[in-house]
Protein backbone atom coordinates (compact mmCIF):
# COMPACT_ATOMS: atom_id res chain seq x y z
CA UNK A 1 0.00 0.00 0.00
CA UNK A 2 1.09 4.00 -0.46
CA UNK A 3 0.26 6.72 1.23
CA UNK A 4 0.95 8.61 -1.88
CA UNK A 5 -2.97 9.02 -1.95
CA UNK A 6 -5.39 12.14 -0.92
CA UNK A 7 -9.09 11.46 -0.57
CA UNK A 8 -10.89 14.39 -0.45
CA UNK A 9 -14.22 14.68 1.87
CA UNK A 10 -16.17 16.01 4.74
CA UNK A 11 -19.64 15.77 5.84
CA UNK A 12 -20.46 19.46 4.34
CA UNK A 13 -20.11 17.77 1.19
CA UNK A 14 -23.40 16.16 1.73
CA UNK A 15 -24.87 19.53 1.63
CA UNK A 16 -25.33 19.36 -2.04
CA UNK A 17 -29.16 18.30 -1.76
CA UNK A 18 -31.73 18.83 -3.96
CA UNK A 19 -35.07 16.90 -2.37
CA UNK A 20 -35.22 13.76 -0.45
CA UNK A 21 -37.24 12.71 -3.63
CA UNK A 22 -33.94 13.88 -6.15
CA UNK A 23 -31.88 10.66 -7.94
CA UNK A 24 -29.05 12.47 -6.87
CA UNK A 25 -28.04 11.34 -3.83
CA UNK A 26 -24.79 12.51 -2.12
CA UNK A 27 -25.70 10.22 1.12
CA UNK A 28 -23.29 7.69 -1.24
CA UNK A 29 -20.52 9.40 0.01
CA UNK A 30 -21.37 8.48 3.58
CA UNK A 31 -21.79 4.49 2.69
CA UNK A 32 -18.64 4.78 0.84
CA UNK A 33 -16.24 6.31 3.32
CA UNK A 34 -18.01 3.68 5.63
CA UNK A 35 -17.46 1.19 3.68
CA UNK A 36 -13.39 2.05 3.12
CA UNK A 37 -13.53 2.68 6.94
CA UNK A 38 -14.75 -0.69 7.88
CA UNK A 39 -12.07 -1.78 6.02
CA UNK A 40 -9.64 -0.30 7.50
CA UNK A 41 -8.76 1.20 4.33
CA UNK A 42 -9.03 4.99 4.97
CA UNK A 43 -7.26 6.61 7.89
CA UNK A 44 -7.68 9.89 8.87
CA UNK A 45 -4.09 11.35 7.71
CA UNK A 46 -5.25 10.36 3.81
CA UNK A 47 -8.44 12.93 4.44
CA UNK A 48 -8.05 16.23 3.46
CA UNK A 49 -11.17 18.29 3.50
CA UNK A 50 -12.45 20.53 0.85
CA UNK A 51 -12.15 24.26 0.74
CA UNK A 52 -14.71 26.38 -0.75
CA UNK A 53 -13.79 27.86 -4.57
CA UNK A 54 -13.97 31.56 -4.68
CA UNK A 55 -16.26 33.64 -7.30
CA UNK A 56 -13.23 34.46 -9.18
CA UNK A 57 -12.51 30.82 -9.21
CA UNK A 58 -16.06 29.98 -10.52
CA UNK A 59 -15.63 32.87 -12.95
CA UNK A 60 -12.65 31.02 -14.56
CA UNK A 61 -15.85 28.89 -16.69
CA UNK A 62 -19.16 30.41 -15.48
CA UNK A 63 -20.93 33.57 -16.11
CA UNK A 64 -20.65 36.12 -13.15
CA UNK A 65 -24.58 36.77 -14.12
CA UNK A 66 -25.17 33.06 -13.41
CA UNK A 67 -23.01 32.98 -10.64
CA UNK A 68 -25.00 35.56 -9.20
CA UNK A 69 -28.49 33.75 -9.92
CA UNK A 70 -27.30 31.07 -8.50
CA UNK A 71 -26.49 33.02 -4.71
CA UNK A 72 -29.84 34.27 -5.19
CA UNK A 73 -31.92 31.38 -5.63
CA UNK A 74 -30.33 29.54 -2.69
CA UNK A 75 -31.69 32.60 -0.53
CA UNK A 76 -35.33 32.56 -2.03
CA UNK A 77 -34.45 35.71 -3.44
CA UNK A 78 -34.70 34.64 -7.43
CA UNK A 79 -37.71 35.46 -9.80
CA UNK A 80 -39.01 32.42 -11.76
CA UNK A 81 -38.23 33.52 -15.26
CA UNK A 82 -34.94 34.39 -14.50
CA UNK A 83 -34.90 30.58 -12.72
CA UNK A 84 -35.83 29.36 -16.31
CA UNK A 85 -33.11 31.37 -17.72
CA UNK A 86 -30.37 30.04 -15.76
CA UNK A 87 -31.90 25.97 -15.88
CA UNK A 88 -32.61 26.53 -12.18
CA UNK A 89 -35.78 25.41 -10.19
CA UNK A 90 -36.44 22.98 -13.09
CA UNK A 91 -37.87 18.82 -12.07
CA UNK A 92 -33.56 18.03 -12.79
CA UNK A 93 -31.91 21.08 -11.34
CA UNK A 94 -34.97 22.34 -8.08
CA UNK A 95 -33.72 25.45 -6.07
CA UNK A 96 -32.41 24.21 -2.47
CA UNK A 97 -31.01 26.19 0.52
CA UNK A 98 -27.72 27.83 -0.40
CA UNK A 99 -27.03 26.10 -3.42
CA UNK A 100 -24.16 28.19 -4.09
CA UNK A 101 -22.18 27.68 -1.15
CA UNK A 102 -22.92 23.52 -1.15
CA UNK A 103 -22.02 23.81 -4.78
CA UNK A 104 -19.20 26.00 -4.56
CA UNK A 105 -17.88 23.57 -1.78
CA UNK A 106 -17.65 20.64 -4.55
CA UNK A 107 -15.64 22.80 -6.37
CA UNK A 108 -13.84 23.57 -3.82
CA UNK A 109 -13.19 20.25 -3.66
CA UNK A 110 -11.87 19.47 -6.62
CA UNK A 111 -9.58 22.22 -6.68
CA UNK A 112 -8.38 20.80 -3.62
CA UNK A 113 -7.88 17.74 -5.13
CA UNK A 114 -5.77 19.18 -8.12
CA UNK A 115 -3.65 21.43 -5.57
CA UNK A 116 -2.55 18.36 -3.75
CA UNK A 117 -1.54 16.62 -6.69
CA UNK A 118 0.11 19.41 -8.48
CA UNK A 119 2.19 20.73 -5.43
CA UNK A 120 4.01 16.63 -5.36
CA UNK A 121 1.71 16.51 -1.63
CA UNK A 122 0.67 13.25 -3.23
CA UNK A 123 0.68 11.42 -6.65
CA UNK A 124 -3.19 11.05 -6.70
CA UNK A 125 -6.39 12.43 -5.46
CA UNK A 126 -10.09 11.15 -5.19
CA UNK A 127 -13.16 13.69 -4.46
CA UNK A 128 -15.99 11.69 -5.05
CA UNK A 129 -17.97 14.87 -4.14
CA UNK A 130 -17.17 16.12 -7.67
CA UNK A 131 -17.64 14.98 -11.50
CA UNK A 132 -20.70 17.43 -12.18
CA UNK A 133 -19.80 17.57 -15.70
CA UNK A 134 -22.68 18.84 -17.49
CA UNK A 135 -22.75 22.59 -16.13
CA UNK A 136 -22.11 25.15 -18.48
CA UNK A 137 -20.95 28.50 -18.67
CA UNK A 138 -24.13 29.88 -18.07
CA UNK A 139 -26.79 27.23 -17.37
CA UNK A 140 -27.42 24.20 -15.03
CA UNK A 141 -28.39 21.04 -16.67
CA UNK A 142 -28.20 17.12 -15.80
CA UNK A 143 -28.15 18.00 -12.03
CA UNK A 144 -25.12 19.81 -12.33
CA UNK A 145 -24.85 23.75 -10.95
CA UNK A 146 -21.24 24.23 -10.87
CA UNK A 147 -19.18 22.17 -13.35
CA UNK A 148 -16.31 21.06 -11.05
CA UNK A 149 -14.43 19.70 -13.60
CA UNK A 150 -14.24 22.39 -15.74
CA UNK A 151 -13.28 24.57 -13.20
CA UNK A 152 -10.41 22.30 -12.31
CA UNK A 153 -9.37 21.78 -15.54
CA UNK A 154 -8.80 26.00 -16.11
CA UNK A 155 -7.34 26.29 -12.66
CA UNK A 156 -4.94 23.22 -13.96
CA UNK A 157 -4.24 26.05 -16.74
CA UNK A 158 -3.76 28.83 -15.36
CA UNK A 159 -1.86 27.91 -12.03
CA UNK A 160 0.04 24.95 -13.45
CA UNK A 161 0.16 25.52 -17.52
CA UNK A 162 -0.71 21.73 -17.66
CA UNK A 163 -1.96 19.90 -20.75
CA UNK A 164 -5.00 18.04 -19.06
CA UNK A 165 -6.08 14.95 -20.66
CA UNK A 166 -10.09 14.53 -18.85
CA UNK A 167 -11.15 10.99 -19.47
CA UNK A 168 -15.39 10.49 -18.77
CA UNK A 169 -16.82 7.18 -18.08
CA UNK A 170 -20.36 8.00 -16.98
CA UNK A 171 -23.19 6.72 -18.73
CA UNK A 172 -23.59 10.30 -19.41
CA UNK A 173 -21.79 12.43 -22.32
CA UNK A 174 -19.89 14.88 -20.38
CA UNK A 175 -20.97 17.60 -22.29
CA UNK A 176 -20.33 20.94 -20.34
CA UNK A 177 -16.65 19.75 -20.15
CA UNK A 178 -16.12 18.88 -23.73
CA UNK A 179 -17.50 22.04 -24.98
CA UNK A 180 -15.69 24.41 -22.18
CA UNK A 181 -12.66 23.27 -24.05
CA UNK A 182 -13.97 22.43 -27.57
CA UNK A 183 -11.61 25.29 -29.22
CA UNK A 184 -8.23 24.14 -27.02
CA UNK A 185 -5.88 22.09 -28.36
CA UNK A 186 -4.46 21.77 -24.61
CA UNK A 187 -6.94 20.22 -23.33
CA UNK A 188 -7.58 16.55 -24.83
CA UNK A 189 -11.30 15.01 -23.77
CA UNK A 190 -12.09 11.75 -23.86
CA UNK A 191 -16.31 10.57 -23.01
CA UNK A 192 -17.14 6.80 -23.00
CA UNK A 193 -21.00 6.91 -22.81
CA UNK A 194 -24.42 5.40 -23.82
CA UNK A 195 -25.66 6.84 -27.06
CA UNK A 196 -27.29 9.86 -26.88
CA UNK A 197 -30.20 8.31 -29.34
CA UNK A 198 -31.71 6.90 -25.52
CA UNK A 199 -30.45 9.01 -23.22
CA UNK A 200 -29.79 12.55 -21.87
CA UNK A 201 -28.05 14.66 -22.85
CA UNK A 202 -27.98 13.79 -26.67
CA UNK A 203 -25.01 14.87 -27.54
CA UNK A 204 -21.87 12.54 -27.45
CA UNK A 205 -21.07 11.49 -31.29
CA UNK A 206 -18.18 10.57 -33.04
CA UNK A 207 -18.13 13.67 -35.24
CA UNK A 208 -18.27 15.73 -32.32
CA UNK A 209 -14.11 16.53 -32.48
CA UNK A 210 -13.89 19.83 -31.45
CA UNK A 211 -13.24 22.96 -33.70
CA UNK A 212 -10.40 25.88 -34.94
CA UNK A 213 -7.08 24.98 -33.08
CA UNK A 214 -9.13 22.51 -31.01
CA UNK A 215 -10.27 20.29 -33.69
CA UNK A 216 -8.87 16.67 -33.24
CA UNK A 217 -8.28 17.25 -29.02
CA UNK A 218 -12.17 15.35 -28.39
CA UNK A 219 -13.01 12.20 -28.63
CA UNK A 220 -16.55 10.52 -28.09
CA UNK A 221 -17.60 6.17 -27.88
CA UNK A 222 -20.71 6.55 -27.82
CA UNK A 223 -21.69 2.56 -27.56
CA UNK A 224 -25.04 1.05 -27.69
CA UNK A 225 -27.87 0.67 -25.39
CA UNK A 226 -27.35 -3.12 -23.16
CA UNK A 227 -23.43 -3.01 -23.86
CA UNK A 228 -22.10 -5.77 -21.33
CA UNK A 229 -18.50 -5.47 -19.83
CA UNK A 230 -16.59 -6.64 -22.32
CA UNK A 231 -17.51 -4.81 -25.47
CA UNK A 232 -17.07 -1.55 -22.46
CA UNK A 233 -13.78 -2.08 -21.56
CA UNK A 234 -12.33 -3.45 -25.24
CA UNK A 235 -13.82 0.33 -26.40
CA UNK A 236 -12.10 2.13 -22.60
CA UNK A 237 -9.03 0.76 -23.15
CA UNK A 238 -8.21 0.88 -25.99
CA UNK A 239 -9.32 4.45 -26.34
CA UNK A 240 -7.83 5.57 -23.55
CA UNK A 241 -4.44 3.94 -24.79
CA UNK A 242 -4.60 5.64 -27.78
CA UNK A 243 -5.69 8.62 -26.96
CA UNK A 244 -2.79 8.90 -24.31
CA UNK A 245 -0.44 8.28 -26.88
CA UNK A 246 -1.41 10.60 -29.06
CA UNK A 247 -1.52 13.91 -26.59
CA UNK A 248 0.93 13.12 -23.69
CA UNK A 249 -0.92 14.88 -20.88
CA UNK A 250 1.16 16.61 -18.14
CA UNK A 251 -1.62 15.02 -15.82
CA UNK A 252 -5.00 12.70 -15.89
CA UNK A 253 -8.52 13.92 -14.54
CA UNK A 254 -11.23 11.39 -14.76
CA UNK A 255 -14.66 11.03 -14.14
CA UNK A 256 -15.97 8.22 -12.50
CA UNK A 257 -19.36 8.17 -13.12
CA UNK A 258 -21.39 4.80 -12.04
CA UNK A 259 -24.04 4.56 -13.64
CA UNK A 260 -23.19 2.26 -16.39
CA UNK A 261 -23.67 -0.85 -13.91
CA UNK A 262 -26.84 -3.07 -15.13
CA UNK A 263 -28.84 -2.06 -11.79
CA UNK A 264 -28.24 1.59 -12.52
CA UNK A 265 -32.05 2.78 -12.78
CA UNK A 266 -31.52 5.75 -15.02
CA UNK A 267 -29.28 4.29 -17.81
CA UNK A 268 -29.46 1.27 -20.06
CA UNK A 269 -26.19 -0.42 -19.92
CA UNK A 270 -25.21 -3.64 -18.55
CA UNK A 271 -21.81 -3.41 -16.83
CA UNK A 272 -21.07 -4.95 -13.75
CA UNK A 273 -18.27 -3.98 -10.87
CA UNK A 274 -15.57 -5.80 -13.81
CA UNK A 275 -15.91 -3.02 -15.53
CA UNK A 276 -15.66 -0.71 -12.24
CA UNK A 277 -12.52 -2.67 -11.05
CA UNK A 278 -10.44 -2.11 -14.52
CA UNK A 279 -11.54 1.78 -14.64
CA UNK A 280 -9.38 2.95 -12.01
CA UNK A 281 -6.84 0.43 -12.82
CA UNK A 282 -6.24 1.61 -16.82
CA UNK A 283 -6.13 5.04 -15.33
CA UNK A 284 -3.73 4.46 -12.94
CA UNK A 285 -1.19 2.63 -14.91
CA UNK A 286 -1.77 5.92 -17.61
CA UNK A 287 -1.26 7.98 -15.01
CA UNK A 288 2.30 6.71 -14.23
CA UNK A 289 3.19 6.33 -17.93
CA UNK A 290 2.66 9.53 -19.25
CA UNK A 291 2.10 11.75 -16.01
CA UNK A 292 5.01 10.84 -13.54
CA UNK A 293 1.80 9.45 -11.70
CA UNK A 294 -0.21 13.06 -11.20
CA UNK A 295 -4.14 11.85 -11.33
CA UNK A 296 -7.32 13.23 -10.23
CA UNK A 297 -9.97 11.58 -10.04
CA UNK A 298 -13.96 12.78 -9.22
CA UNK A 299 -17.11 11.22 -8.72
CA UNK A 300 -20.31 11.85 -11.08
CA UNK A 301 -23.44 9.58 -11.81
CA UNK A 302 -24.74 6.98 -10.11
CA UNK A 303 -27.93 6.03 -8.62
CA UNK A 304 -28.69 2.74 -7.40
CA UNK A 305 -26.50 4.09 -4.30
CA UNK A 306 -27.12 1.00 -1.89
CA UNK A 307 -25.37 -1.88 -4.40
CA UNK A 308 -23.66 -0.24 -6.69
CA UNK A 309 -21.96 3.03 -5.46
CA UNK A 310 -19.98 2.29 -3.01
CA UNK A 311 -18.11 -0.79 -4.19
CA UNK A 312 -17.72 1.30 -7.27
CA UNK A 313 -16.39 3.86 -6.06
CA UNK A 314 -13.96 2.24 -3.42
CA UNK A 315 -12.66 0.25 -5.73
CA UNK A 316 -10.96 3.84 -7.51
CA UNK A 317 -9.40 4.55 -3.61
CA UNK A 318 -7.64 0.56 -3.53
CA UNK A 319 -6.62 1.06 -6.74
CA UNK A 320 -5.08 4.54 -5.65
CA UNK A 321 -3.70 3.26 -2.38
CA UNK A 322 -2.45 -0.04 -3.91
CA UNK A 323 -4.69 -2.31 -1.77
CA UNK A 324 -5.60 -5.66 -2.63
CA UNK A 325 -8.25 -5.67 -0.11
CA UNK A 326 -10.96 -5.76 -2.18
CA UNK A 327 -12.14 -9.29 -3.48
CA UNK A 328 -14.13 -11.83 -1.50
CA UNK A 329 -16.66 -10.37 1.25
CA UNK A 330 -17.82 -6.95 1.53
CA UNK A 331 -17.29 -6.23 5.49
CA UNK A 332 -20.12 -7.72 7.45
CA UNK A 333 -19.75 -4.74 10.09
CA UNK A 334 -20.87 -2.81 7.01
CA UNK A 335 -23.60 -5.15 5.65
CA UNK A 336 -24.97 -5.43 9.01
CA UNK A 337 -25.32 -1.67 9.43
CA UNK A 338 -26.56 -0.80 6.19
CA UNK A 339 -28.89 -3.18 5.84
CA UNK A 340 -31.25 -1.78 8.02
CA UNK A 341 -31.68 1.04 6.11
CA UNK A 342 -31.46 -0.28 2.30
CA UNK A 343 -34.58 -0.63 0.48
CA UNK A 344 -32.85 -3.22 -1.43
CA UNK A 345 -31.06 -6.35 -0.76
CA UNK A 346 -27.01 -5.30 -0.68
CA UNK A 347 -24.49 -7.37 -2.46
CA UNK A 348 -22.23 -9.31 0.07
CA UNK A 349 -19.27 -9.62 -2.12
CA UNK A 350 -17.06 -7.02 -4.14
CA UNK A 351 -17.81 -8.86 -7.42
CA UNK A 352 -20.73 -9.32 -9.17
CA UNK A 353 -22.30 -12.94 -10.24
CA UNK A 354 -21.81 -14.30 -13.43
CA UNK A 355 -25.43 -14.83 -13.84
CA UNK A 356 -26.16 -11.00 -12.73
CA UNK A 357 -28.71 -10.91 -15.37
CA UNK A 358 -30.06 -12.91 -18.13
CA UNK A 359 -28.06 -13.39 -21.51
CA UNK A 360 -28.37 -9.98 -23.89
CA UNK A 361 -30.37 -11.38 -27.03
CA UNK A 362 -28.20 -8.42 -29.09
CA UNK A 363 -24.66 -9.18 -27.60
CA UNK A 364 -22.72 -9.71 -30.83
CA UNK A 365 -24.74 -7.13 -32.66
CA UNK A 366 -24.14 -4.67 -29.91
CA UNK A 367 -20.72 -5.79 -29.64
CA UNK A 368 -19.98 -5.41 -33.47
CA UNK A 369 -21.56 -1.90 -33.37
CA UNK A 370 -19.16 -0.93 -30.71
CA UNK A 371 -15.85 -1.90 -32.32
CA UNK A 372 -16.90 0.27 -35.43
CA UNK A 373 -18.30 3.06 -33.21
CA UNK A 374 -14.91 3.26 -31.56
CA UNK A 375 -13.08 2.48 -35.08
CA UNK A 376 -14.78 5.60 -36.15
CA UNK A 377 -14.19 7.39 -33.10
CA UNK A 378 -9.89 6.86 -33.20
CA UNK A 379 -9.86 7.25 -37.16
CA UNK A 380 -8.27 10.59 -36.90
CA UNK A 381 -4.99 8.87 -34.77
CA UNK A 382 -5.02 5.96 -36.56
CA UNK A 383 -4.92 7.45 -39.79
CA UNK A 384 -2.39 10.19 -39.05
CA UNK A 385 -0.08 7.01 -37.63
CA UNK A 386 -0.64 5.03 -40.51
CA UNK A 387 0.69 8.15 -42.78
CA UNK A 388 3.20 8.75 -40.81
CA UNK A 389 4.66 4.88 -41.03
CA UNK A 390 4.03 5.52 -44.95
CA UNK A 391 6.48 8.19 -45.14
CA UNK A 392 9.05 6.63 -42.67
CA UNK A 393 9.30 3.70 -45.31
Amino acid sequence: MTNRSSFIFSEDLLKYKFNSDHPFNQFRLTLTVDLLTKLNALSATQICPPRMATEEELYLIHDPDYVNAVNLAGIGRITEEMAENYGIGTEDNPIFPHMHEATSLQVGGTLTAVDQVMSGAVDHALHLGGGLHHGFRGKASGFCIYNDCSVAIKYLQKKYQARVLYVDTDAHHGDGVQFSFYDDPNVCTLSIHETGRYLFPGTGNINERGQGKGYGYSFNIPIDAFTEDDSFLFAYSSALREVADFFKPDVILTQNGADAHYYDPLTHLSATMKSYRLIPKLAHEIAHQYCEGRWIAVGGGGYDIWRVVPRAWALIWMEMTENSNSYGDLPLEWLKHWQKQAPVKLPTQWDDPSNLYAPIPRKEEITEKNVRTLENALYPIRNNQNKKSESAS
